[in-house]
């Protein structure tokens, strides 16, 4: 069996951090998303893959080359303009005979859910009872037969979503020829799926875990929950006088410096420096090459590699990309004053804590604050002493 795995699209609703990188390649627990993705096909027993590639191709191949670093093979589908999933999986025919898995690369999904799944005949989609099933696929069910699917409903019919998880067979292509546009300009496999269901032939698998990565602050709940289940290791240097709580992983190369406190669950990539006297909290991923300094306190928070937070700094409920530099005293807030939901460009996070999400190459001056809610563009620059709010362009110099 194959698994065509979907990772053309550029996540515009991960902005800023999709600006150099396509969304797949976003870092979880110190890996991309998608890299999780294809372990769990792996360890279900599928070791074909083919990836539908688009925006950032370049990141995708470089990183996962052949596939056999992961112990499978890996081919590379261009889909050159993003007209959507059924054109993405249209790309694939010819490439694939008999049953085979299918996955939108933007989630997570447990290897036990996918072995289950291919032990069932074609078509099924993999289903998931969500809290907020408006912003999803939505459907509807008669035992374990799908019987309709509606896409983002303002008053959706149950709480049961399509999870991007399918088993289909080659006689999904012959579906895919007779797609039309769709009002949002784009050839969507759900059209596909009509067929299957007027037909009663689509079964529902109904997911035990999974996770949607769609937006930068469902980055921060996938971290916290990969990092609940990792194994505590360390390859790098711990000096005396740091104490550690919970689970750590600790890179290559990496040293904690003394009187440094850890709260597991924490991931530290390789390369770094941490401390003297930093403090890390839960649920905290330290990207490769990264600098933690003297007196700097990091909380529930993801920094991409090569990031610099050296002197006196908090960070809080934040996602920091890659070639950051904070300067001294600069503090990300991450509550409200009210403890109401947090805003980020006009889009409710749902969480009470939420720092900012910074792009890639920003520089910070000394005792900058950047208030709840703030997105901030890759390679802007933000002088001494400012406040920064709301959202703020690529490119944009404060003083």
């Amino acid at each position: 069996m194959k698994c065509v795995i979907l990772a053309a699209g550029e996540g515009k609703r991960m902005r800023p951090l999709t600006a150099e990188r396509p969304k797949v390649m976003l870092p979880i627990a110190n890996r991309p998303m998608l890299e999780h993705l294809i372990a769990a096909v792996r360890d279900a027993g599928i070791t074909e893959i083919i990836l539908v590639v688009g925006y950032g191709e370049r990141e995708v191949r470089e990183w996962f080359g052949d596939g056999e670093r992961l112990g499978v093979s890996i081919r590379y589908v261009p889909q050159r303009h993003q007209l959507g999933t059924a054109d993405a999986l249209r790309s694939t025919k010819g490439l694939v005979t008999g049953r085979f898995l299918m996955l939108n690369g933007d989630m997570i999904v447990e290897t036990r859910d996918l072995a289950a799944l291919c032990r069932m005949d074609a078509p099924v989609m993999g289903v998931y009872e969500s809290d907020h099933p408006q912003d999803y696929g939505v459907v509807t069910t008669a035992g374990d037969r799908i019987t309709g699917l509606e896409e983002k409903s303002p008053n959706p019919k149950s709480r049961t979503i399509n999870a991007g998880v399918y088993l289909f067979d080659a006689g999904i292509y012959d579906l895919l020829e007779e797609v039309s546009l769709s009002g949002r300009g784009e050839y969507e496999l759900t059209d596909a799926l009509a067929e299957y269901i007027k037909e009663g032939r689509l079964q529902a698998y109904r997911l035990a875990t999974w996770m949607d990565v769609g937006s930068p602050w469902d980055l921060l709940d996938a971290s916290a929950t990969l990092l609940a289940g990792m194994k505590p290791t360390s390859e790098g240097e711990i000096e005396n006088g740091v104490v550690i709580h919970g689970k750590l992983v600790l890179g290559k190369g990496s040293v904690v410096k003394a009187g440094t406190y850890i709260e597991g669950d924490c991931i530290i990539g390789e390369g770094c420096t941490i401390g003297p006297h930093a403090y890390l909290r839960g649920s905290t991923a330290i990207g490769d090459r990264c600098h933690i300094g003297h007196a700097v306190e990091i909380k529930n928070s993801i920094i991409f590699p090569e990031t610099k937070v050296p002197h006196f700094n908090y960070i809080g409920d934040s996602v920091i990309g890659s070639g950051c530099n904070f300067g001294a005293g600069t503090k990300i807030a991450n509550l409200r004053h009210d403890h109401g939901i947090v805003t980020a460009s006009g889009r409710s996070t749902g969480r009470k804590k939420f720092g900012a999400i910074v792009g890639d190459h920003v520089l910070f001056g000394i005792n900058c604050s950047v208030n709840v809610g703030s997105v901030i563009g890759s390679y802007s620059l933000i002088g001494p002493h400012c406040l920064v709010e709301g959202t703020v362009a690529e490119r944009t110099i404060i003083r």
